[in-house]
């Protein structure tokens, strides 16, 4: 094994008296709530599934099309090139692919299975995929408020009640609606949230069903 990715892991999982990396140290002060969040959380897992890896430092491309492809299995990140997901069987398969997408850029990586974690590193594991989802259900809260209900009321203000446009909108709800349920697929540690971005793109489709009424009969109504 690299001597550098053997230090990292110990680094990352096997030293929690030690400072916590940047992107942990806001956790430090919640670990009480962290803790309480982890014992009542059945979907936290036994054991996770870690990926340290690197690529060629001289390729932006590269670092990014690896952190892409991690974000999108839901990946958390407890510090550079150090990722980790719950073990199940369709992340250990979608680790293993970003594996070799590392491989074919030109880098090199180490995949463990962790099954001795601290109650520590596993509290910080838990808040940090409750925290990402939660970013992830505030900003589709977000979309509903400030693009789909703004777009469908700029329609309204300009008298713009046609099918074509009522089809456009409907387009963004089905995003919006993919786009959910993508979160809800990769929030394994039931992160606050999810209930309002349900309703909120449940108004989505009210305030679009409205329209396509007006649509309606403004057109195929007065036939």
């Amino acid at each position: 094994m690299d001597s550098a990715f053997s230090t990292d892991c110990e680094y990352a999982v096997r030293r929690p008296s030690e400072a916590p990396p940047d992107n942990l140290s806001g956790m430090a002060t919640r670990r009480t709530k962290a803790k309480s969040t982890a014992e009542l959380s059945d979907a936290a897992s036994a054991s996770w599934l870690l990926l340290i890896y690197k690529v060629p430092s001289d390729s932006s491309r590269a670092r990014v099309a690896v952190w892409r492809e991690l974000k999108r299995l839901g990946g958390f990140y407890v510090q550079q090139a150090v990722c980790v997901l719950p073990d199940r069987e369709e992340l250990r398969a979608g680790m293993e692919k970003v594996r070799e997408k590392v491989a074919e850029l030109g880098g090199s990586s180490v995949f463990l299975t962790l099954t001795d974690v601290d109650d520590d590193a596993r509290d910080q594991f838990v808040e940090g995929f409750q925290s990402q989802s939660a970013k992830e259900y505030a900003e589709i809260v977000e979309e509903c408020e400030t693009k789909f209900a703004k777009e469908i009321e700029f329609e309204r203000f300009r008298e713009n009640y046609t099918f074509e446009e009522a089809e456009e909108i409907r387009q963004d709800l089905e995003k919006l609606r993919r786009w959910l349920a993508k979160v809800e697929g990769r929030d394994w540690m039931g992160a606050e949230g999810k209930d309002l971005a349900r309703a909120k793109v449940a108004d989505c489709e009210r305030l679009l069903e409205e329209f396509e009424a007006d649509v309606y009969e403004r057109t195929e109504g007065k036939i």
